[in-house]
């Protein structure tokens, strides 16, 4: 098997250490804080990378299989050394105020929940955490690192890759109470439809939707119509509240489908032509800390929810 240990099989072991530890997915889930239906995923994919399996599903526990045991034993042996390494790392190589900039929608919905784990992997971190909206405001270069959605690339500035967004229609269950079915696009016709402009900005507001329905093949809809936001949480809270079918982006809208306020009536995600990006300074990464904070962000967003 070439190249076995790229990024995803990295990342893949490593929820398999925490799951070994745990003999429990929920377990395991509560310390990285995504789903347990998550993590069973990432081993269920694992196992297939592998072609063999790891855990024996015992009722409602688990426990580790013989090459399970033998893995789980090198996958320890790591997680003490990492854990050791941060404790050195602890004593005051990484700390001191640090400035993360982030678009408000991302900083919100995905690394408001993950700041705590951030908080207990750095004890010594002051952040400065600041919301500002996107492109240009990176410009004042007053950060240490900054998360924006872009798709190019910052003159001046150097980025990494963190997550690929995917865009997908979502509603209320409530809105289909006593109308038609919507269970494909041309159904739309009899809903209100919402525009988030966020991404789009100098476009116009209908871009969104039109960029959806074109890349599932769905021509010939009108969507000139319903209301229009500048903030992708205030288009969720609409679709949230009844109002209208909205386009949701994947990252921001985990805790909605979970709960069920929120559904997908039809189609299917589609790849947003930006993505989540971390920017610096060149040479910023040459210091321990934003170096550290660079590596645990990126980790994070490879433990996909």
């Amino acid at each position: 098997m070439s190249k076995i240990l790229n990024a995803q099989m990295h990342a893949w072991l490593q929820v398999f250490a925490c799951a070994a530890r745990h003999l429990s997915f929920t377990r395991c889930a509560d310390e990285l804080h995504v789903t347990p239906g998550a993590i069973s995923q990432q081993m269920k994919q694992l196992e297939d990378r592998l072609g063999f399996p790891l855990f024996h599903r015992v009722g409602r526990g688990l426990q580790l299989t013989a090459q399970g045991q033998r893995l789980a034993v090198v996958a320890n042996e790591v997680h003490s050394r990492i854990d050791e390494e941060l404790r050195l790392l602890h004593s005051g190589a990484i700390g001191g105020v640090f400035k993360l900039r982030s678009i408000p929608s991302f900083l919100s919905k995905w690394l408001m929940p993950r700041l705590p784990s951030l908080e207990r992997a750095f004890p010594e971190l002051q952040l400065r955490v600041i919301a500002e909206d996107s492109s240009g405001s990176l410009r004042d270069d007053d950060f240490d690192l900054a998360i924006d959605l872009n798709d190019g690339s910052y003159p001046g500035l150097v980025t990494t890759p963190l997550l690929e967004e995917e865009l997908f229609p979502v509603c209320s269950p409530l809105l289909l109470e006593g109308r038609p079915p919507l269970d494909s696009p041309g159904q739309l016709v009899h809903f209100p439809l919402l525009h988030d402009i966020t991404a789009w900005r100098g476009s116009y507001e209908y871009a969104e939707w039109e960029f959806y329905l074109s890349a599932i093949g769905a021509e010939g809809i009108d969507v000139r119509r319903g209301h229009t936001f500048n903030r992708n949480h205030l288009t969720i809270d609409a679709a949230r509240m009844g109002m209208g079918v909205a386009i949701a982006r994947r990252a921001l809208i985990t805790d909605e489908l979970e709960q069920g306020s929120l559904i997908v009536p039809f189609g299917w995600p589609i790849q947003a032509r930006k993505k989540y990006v971390l920017a610096y300074r060149e040479g910023a990464l040459n210091t321990p800390t934003r170096r550290a904070i660079h590596d645990w962000l990126v980790a994070q967003a490879q433990v996909r929810p």
